[in-house]
């Protein structure tokens, strides 16, 4: 059975040059990066390193960033910590209903402490408005957090615009930037955001390492508590090789953001080829120009995602919906989007990356075409 991956948006292969990178790091360079002696200073050095090649694809400072275990982690560690830090000042947070469940959790763990929520409604492609975003804002207001761009749709938001209001407001602005980095181009400080959480995942990186920008002057709190590492920000002894590949990664996804527009013509190609098909049968669930170029968010009205990923078990996929007990459930993003059942029942991503070619692309079809009929 011939596999063709298209799930980049789920995760990315770590790449060979971040792969050679992190190897010395396992089993030669193996020191403790916070020891003062001479079996420490090669790790030191390249945590160094690696800082900075973060820094530098998001345009930031060194010193304004810390590594963690994740998206996950750092997207908790910057609402917890922000909220405890300002809690004394108010209590409300502003964010979207389509994040990630790494956002929407921890935002009902905070009610769940005394926090108020607003979650902000999206238009029929999945979009925030900054008016209503600005609508929300309260005395009381103390963070506001908006995913730079959706993992299961692609739409990019208008972090820009939004942190304009934030900023008018004197409120910290949180973006998770896990599935925009290395698709588009990041920069905190032409965004606006005073937080920013990475995966490494995402980034053809090692799963189990993270970033956190955090701007100067941004008050936060710590999430792991321990001894003074990370600049007393974020305890635990570092993961050396893991850091190094992160940075390595970054470095990378920094010469090949030219190289998106090749992404975003193959990910067309599909689209259209996929139309050629199913005709009307088939349709979009976001709009392309405003969309992370490796990602096509499709419907196959009228049956299920699961079933067509089902009978193409080659294709490695994502559905917008789960089926319990015989009953479709859309994912939380295309509600809010006002998707209806019968047509976003049928949601399928489809993400490419780095690797993906043309070739695939067309097995990928003809596979659909010869299994999948439509009526």
């Amino acid at each position: 059975m011939k596999k063709i991956y298209l799930d980049y948006n789920a995760s990315t292969p770590i790449s060979p040059e971040v792969f050679a990178a992190m190897e010395p790091y396992f089993m030669n360079q193996f020191g403790n990066p916070s020891s003062s002696h001479w079996a420490s200073s090669e790790a030191k050095e390249a945590i160094y390193k690696a800082r900075s090649q973060v820094a530098r694809l998001i345009g930031c400072d060194s010193d304004e960033v810390i590594f963690t275990s994740g998206g996950s982690e750092s997207n908790n560690q910057a609402l917890k910590g922000l909220y405890e830090a300002l809690r004394s000042k108010g209590n409300h947070v502003i964010t979207s209903k389509i994040e990630h469940p790494a956002i929407i959790s921890p935002c009902e763990y905070l009610e769940s402490i005394g926090a108020k929520v607003s979650y902000v409604d999206v238009d029929q492609y999945g979009k925030v408005n900054p008016a209503q975003i600005e609508k929300e804002i309260t005395e009381s207001t103390i963070l506001i957090t908006v995913m730079h761009a959706n993992n299961e749709v692609g739409t990019i938001q208008p972090i820009k615009d939004i942190g304009n209001i934030a900023k008018k407001h004197g409120i910290v602005f949180h973006t998770d930037a896990a599935q925009s980095m290395g698709k588009i181009p990041v920069n905190v400080n032409e965004l606006g955001v005073d937080l920013l959480s990475i995966a490494g995942h995402k980034l053809y990186a090692p799963k189990g390492i993270g970033a956190l920008y955090i701007r100067k002057g941004t008050p936060i709190t710590s999430f792991i508590h321990g001894a003074g590492h990370e600049d007393g920000r974020r305890a635990g002894t570092e993961n050396t090789p893991y850091i190094v590949g992160l940075g390595k990664a970054c470095e990378l996804a920094e010469k090949k953001l030219a190289t998106q527009n090749k992404l975003a013509a193959l990910r067309n190609y599909f689209w259209e080829q996929l139309k050629v098909i199913y005709g009307d049968s088939i349709v979009l669930n976001t709009e392309l120009d405003d969309c992370l170029p490796n990602t096509l968010s499709v419907s196959f009205v009228g049956v299920e995602g699961e079933k067509i990923l089902e009978k193409v078990p080659e294709l490695a996929a994502s559905t917008g919906s789960a089926c319990h007990s015989g009953n479709v459930e859309l994912s939380s993003v295309l509600k809010a989007m006002g998707v209806s059942e019968h047509v976003g029942k049928g949601a399928i991503r489809f993400s490419i990356g780095r690797y993906t070619t043309k070739e695939e692309l067309e097995d990928a079809l003809s596979l659909l075409k010869s299994r999948i009929v439509l009526s």
